[in-house]
């Protein structure tokens, strides 16, 4: 039985949908109908529930072109690429847990909750090891810490029979991911037409690679030159790069990171409500510790769903492990200096992925309200933090904050050297599985344009091979900002960025394929 009550209102095709990722609808749409429920994500549970995708068209032409593009992403993705056997990625999904430590019910109904989705995991082990025969070896090396983790942090307090079925399983997925990384495919190139195909499926579109290539390197010059720019004002005659790398080993301790994202976080959100940058300026941030397996992301944030009641978003930020040397804490602290935690948080909260958050609340329809394009959330929140930048952001916050030590120049600097890393995932991902550039040709990339070294940039390369659309950030945000030249173009002196803004989160989160119904519709 559900632990919360069946929305029966959903169109059968959406339904469809649902059922096949209830971990999105349970923590990205706060559909919690679908509390200790899993995917069959064995091959035959996933020809079966692709089966049952399509049906009659929706009232709406452009909800309906919405949840088309993500039927045309899953079939193709788990029908002809069939990821799911290739990448474990699908299946930690169906273990993850840690969506039951946000307070969005009472306690005794999210344990119960917990309880039987972690009663599930030998199921979800069980297809999950049916299904993954095609692991690379490099997908299995990146990834096998991610599934060691997924089992971190589980309460003592569980059924010590529900907790042991579901430790032993966990035991054999760990074994298998270790075995296909020993003897897996050494390749975990998909091939340009499939990569293209990937990329554009969910977003209605058709991808260039090789447009979409060379706009990645045209905004890599760009934002190279913006950081010569800012680095020159604040260290004249220094080389960019190296002044860059200089700065982000300036950061808070461990003990003081906390504190410094929450600064950040009420700096951001109260710019974000005074200049009207977000249509919704309600609702609750808090900060805290990232749950423990979330750990391997350094910042993320679990907002308030559409179909919640109204409780708090967390803005969860991961210290480093007190078993690390200083010299590890140190490089992982690097990501939350203080010329790069306000473009973090501006990312992640205000008005990024926390305003996206409270825009979906209110967004027309069940479709946009369930059906989250990933590329168009993430280019939003990417473009924020040029767009805060563009609005005066750093100077705002240097006011406020009244330390001489930081200023405007700070906050571009940090933005230029985030989107640095985020257009080389793009650049990066379209080489690797294009087959014109190497893991390690990968890694010496980022190492040249990015401020990351050593581990941290090999560590990024890799994650092309089990995530090849980590491009989106960048191409979202490019088309954002195309887009926004054409609403200025189409209305005039009618233009404002709060009424852009109000007329692209009213679509939701939609696929870049149907962002220009803004133009006509804003």
């Amino acid at each position: 039985m559900p632990f919360q009550p069946q929305h029966d209102d959903l169109p059968a095709r959406l339904r469809a949908l649902a059922d096949l990722m209830p971990g999105n609808m349970r923590d990205g749409s706060g559909m919690h109908e679908y509390d200790g429920k899993v995917a069959d994500m064995s091959p035959d549970g996933v020809r079966d529930a692709l089966s049952r995708l399509g049906g009659d068209p929706l009232d709406d032409p452009h909800d309906d072109a919405h949840l088309a593009a993500f039927e045309k992403a899953l079939r193709y993705e788990l029908g002809e690429l069939q990821l799911h056997r290739a990448n474990p990625l699908y299946h930690l999904g169906e273990l993850d847990l840690s969506g039951y430590d946000r307070e969005y019910a009472p306690r005794a109904d999210r344990d119960a909750a917990r309880t039987a989705h972690l009663a599930e995991w030998p199921r979800v082990v069980d297809n999950a090891i049916a299904a993954l025969d095609r692991v690379p070896a490099p997908v299995a090396e990146s990834l096998i810490g991610a599934v060691r983790g997924v089992a971190e942090g589980l309460p003592d307090d569980l059924p010590a029979d529900v907790r042991e079925a579901a430790l032993d399983a966990h035991a054999r997925l760990v074994a298998h991911i270790e075995r296909a990384a020993k003897e897996g495919p050494e390749s975990a190139g998909l091939g340009a037409e499939a990569l293209g195909r990937l990329m554009g499926s969910g977003e209605a579109v058709e991808v260039d690679l090789a447009d979409l290539a060379a706009r990645a390197d045209a905004e890599r010059d760009r934002l190279r030159a913006r950081l010569a720019e800012a680095t020159g004002r604040l260290a004249p005659g220094r080389e960019p790069m190296e002044f860059a790398r200089e700065l982000t080993r300036r950061h808070p301790d461990k003990d003081g990171v906390l504190d410094a994202a929450r600064r950040w976080t009420e700096l951001a959100l109260e710019f974000t409500a005074e200049r009207d940058l977000a249509p919704h300026s309600d609702g609750e941030c808090r900060v805290d510790v990232s749950p423990p397996s979330q750990r391997w992301a350094t910042a993320m944030m679990a907002w308030s769903g559409p179909w919640e009641a109204d409780t708090p978003s967390f803005y969860f930020i991961t210290p480093p492990d007190a078993s690390w040397t200083k010299e590890e804490a140190d490089e992982w602290l690097e990501m939350f200096s203080h010329t790069t935690l306000p473009a973090v948080s501006v990312h992640e909260v205000a008005p990024g992925h926390f305003s996206h958050g409270r825009a979906l609340r209110r967004a027309p329809g069940p479709v946009r309200r369930a059906l989250h394009s990933m590329t168009f959330a993430e280019g939003w929140a990417h473009y924020v933090e040029e767009m805060c930048a563009e609005e005066g952001f750093g100077a705002y916050a240097a006011e406020r904050l009244g330390d001489a030590a930081w200023t405007a120049d700070h906050y571009e600097a940090g933005v230029w050297v985030e989107a640095l890393i985020r257009v080389t995932r793009l650049s990066v991902a379209i080489g690797v599985h294009s087959g014109t550039m190497t893991v390690e040709e990968a890694a010496a990339r980022f190492a040249e344009d990015t401020p990351l070294q050593g581990p941290a940039a090999l560590s990024e390369a890799r994650r092309a091979t089990f995530d090849p659309t980590y491009g989106r950030y960048t191409w979202g945000k490019l088309e954002i900002l195309r887009l926004r030249e054409r609403a200025r173009e189409r209305w005039g002196d009618g233009f404002t960025l709060a009424r852009f803004h109000r007329a692209l989160l009213d679509l939701g989160s939609p696929p870049l394929g149907l962002v220009d119904a803004v133009l006509e519709h804003g």
